[in-house]
């Protein structure tokens, strides 16, 4: 029996795949919070890995928003900022997975933008309240092409971004605090990691805010390259 709904349920969120016609379906998106040790800094929060673990949040898949689009700038919000980030695509499910097997379930990876209500997120950091309202932002989950590179581990990379043709963000996938085998492996402890998770790694420093008219581009090496239009509040 075909199961009947009230309205049409959301459809599939996905990505495109470099050399195929076939999209990466979504299932789940995740992000480690301050992996850079310069840009934790910045935030005024420095990481000490020798007592710390990795801390993510999620946002809905309904955020995905493609490279090359225009978004509305978010309402609510006085200090939207930019993030660069390399993004993972997970290919092969698993919970509990050690370092030495992280590499088995990697599928690819792509060039992604976190973008935030910088301002509603210190609030909520401040007061300890959840992220929700400075994260989980509509088309703030900018994601570039999934390159397929199944197995491998990048561990190195250099990752920039630039408003209006300003470079903002220089650094290189070495900087992370936690490293792509680590994060696999901690995250997994948590959940049961499925096809189609896509895990943002975390951004280095020179985050900064962006308004209507903005263009923003980013690279990664060995990756490609993304971009986003900032168009005028909704």
């Amino acid at each position: 029996m075909t199961t009947q709904y009230l309205w049409a349920p959301p459809a599939v969120q996905s990505v495109a795949v470099r050399g195929q016609t076939a999209r990466l379906p979504i299932n789940r998106l995740f992000f480690v919070g301050r992996n850079y040790h310069a840009h934790a800094v910045e935030m005024g929060k420095p990481v000490d890995k020798s007592v710390e673990r990795p801390f993510y949040f999620t946002k809905a898949p309904q955020t995905l928003t493609p490279s090359g689009a225009t978004v509305a700038y978010p309402p609510e919000t006085a200090n939207y900022h930019f993030e660069m980030e390399l993004v993972l695509a997970i290919g092969t499910g698993g919970f509990r997975i050690s370092q030495a097997d992280a590499h088995q379930h990697i599928y690819g990876y792509a060039c992604g933008l976190d973008m935030t209500r910088r301002d509603l997120q210190l609030v909520a950091r401040d007061k300890g309240r959840p992220w929700d309202l400075g994260k989980d932002v509509e088309n703030s989950s900018v994601c570039s092409e999934i390159v397929p590179m199944p197995g491998v581990v990048i561990d190195k990379a250099v990752l920039s971004l630039s408003v209006n043709g300003q470079v903002k963000q220089h650094s290189n996938v070495d900087k992370l605090i936690w490293d792509i085998r680590e994060i696999i492996a901690d995250l997994s402890l948590f959940y049961h990691l499925q096809p189609g998770d896509l895990i943002y790694t975390g951004t280095p420093e020179g985050v900064g805010a962006v308004v209507s008219g903005d263009v923003i581009d980013g690279q990664i090496e060995g990756v490609g390259t993304l971009q986003l239009k900032v168009g005028p509040a909704a």
